[in-house]
């Protein structure tokens, strides 16, 4: 077991240009294929753990791999997969990754809603107390202007708008940073069936902090720039055709700034769980998400389609509430008390469902292209697997 808290050594998998003799796990149960996809290095027969009961794998009735087990039933050559934590260890199904995000919620509720309510409270109190008293009044569109004065107002009104998401943004980012790195730590330590609190989290993430940040304002600077350049040449032309050469660049590089956010969907897990700089990091994350970015980009607008569906349908009830409970409209104490409400219990379920698939995600490319199974069942001590170094954890501590 290496000392990094990557579980393997991350320069040497297939992504890095390994040999690809490296023994390959077994498929999930929604992936087709003629060929068999399980490693060549199997522990002996009978020490599976089943896929429903966490915890590391007990010796069971030794069963030989060439007939069916006691009454028969389909797939009854293949043992089950060992099962430490809340994934099994094989590549994962899209079920799977979400069922693993929502099982790391139920199994550690404490340190997770913890982390999740402790940001999404101090979020929500910093967006209101801003949208309050520091931004301007929305402006009203006056329904009998000329075109042109329609025109301005709609210009003013798009950037009172952007002034007033730019600081939810910046606050969002921060709330953000936080519950992904410790959130990170959490669900690393779940899929090995290991109890983690609120401090063993904190302790592992802090040292991290500074080049997560680095990487989540880069990010978006990064995005900025491409859809400066997209919009640049019709800028520089100016009038009617300027404006339409303007459009179609913002669409191209819109449509740039997607791939990019995918490629380096895997950048965060990686960073906090491998102990590598930004840059390295990013280029893990590319690696990693090369040959799967239709995979993954589905995967993670699931995600968010999902929780976005879930925030709305806990925060319609509560705007409603707060709109009737209001006299002063949208601006008043009272809507902006209620709905914030609402938006604590969304962002408190959906931040650590988000950031699980996220990990996950890491997880599972890592099975895929470098047998990390057979390295995380030894470091959870399933028998048949190895032992790990002893007093060393999935954290390198």
């Amino acid at each position: 077991m290496n000392d990094t808290p990557g579980w393997a050594s991350p320069g040497s998998a297939p992504s890095d240009g390994q040999d690809t003799t490296v023994p390959r796990p077994a498929t999930p149960a929604d992936d087709t294929g003629s060929t068999s996809k399980w490693s060549a290095a199997q522990p002996p027969a009978g020490q599976w753990s089943p896929p429903s009961a966490p915890g590391p794998a007990t010796p069971g009735p030794t069963r030989g791999w060439g007939g069916p087990p006691p009454g028969g039933g389909p797939g009854w050559g293949r043992p089950p997969v060992a099962k430490p934590g809340v994934i099994p260890l094989r590549p994962l199904s899209v079920g799977e990754i979400l069922d693993g995000a929502v099982s790391t919620l139920r199994a550690h509720w404490r340190t997770v809603l913890s982390v999740s309510l402790a940001v999404s409270v101090v979020s929500q109190i910093g967006d209101i107390l801003l949208r309050r008293y520091l931004l301007p009044e929305p402006v009203v569109l006056d329904p009998n202007a000329t075109p042109s004065e329609l025109l301005s107002q709609t210009t003013e009104s798009a950037q009172s708008q952007l002034a007033a998401d730019i600081p939810s943004l910046a606050i969002m980012v921060i709330c953000t940073l936080f519950t992904t790195a410790i959130l990170t730590v959490v669900i690393s330590r779940s899929v090995l069936g290991r109890p983690v609190t609120l401090a063993d989290a904190w302790q592992e993430a802090r040292p991290r902090l500074p080049k997560l940040l680095g990487f989540t304002l880069l990010l978006p600077l990064m995005s900025a720039l491409v859809l400066l350049v997209g919009m640049l040449p019709g800028l520089l032309i100016g009038s009617t055709a300027g404006a339409a050469l303007s459009l179609l660049g913002a669409t191209a590089a819109f449509v740039v700034v997607i791939w990019l956010m995918v490629r380096f969907s895997l950048t965060s897990p990686a960073l906090m769980l491998e102990r590598r700089g930004i840059i390295p990091s990013m280029r893990r994350s590319a690696k990693l998400v090369s040959g799967a970015w239709w995979r993954t980009f589905g995967i993670l607008a699931l995600t968010l389609l999902l929780s976005f569906l879930l925030s709305l349908v806990i925060a319609i009830p509560f705007a409603i509430i707060g709109t009737a409970v209001d006299g002063d409209g949208l601006t008043g104490w009272p809507f902006l008390i209620v709905t914030g409400i609402g938006a604590v219990i969304a962002s408190t379920i959906t931040y650590p469902i988000s950031a699980g698939v996220t990990v996950l995600l890491y997880v599972d490319q890592r099975i895929r292209r470098e047998a990390l199974d057979l390295e995380l069942a030894r470091a959870a001590g399933v028998p048949g697997y190895g032992t790990q170094q002893p007093g060393r954890d999935l954290s390198g501590s």
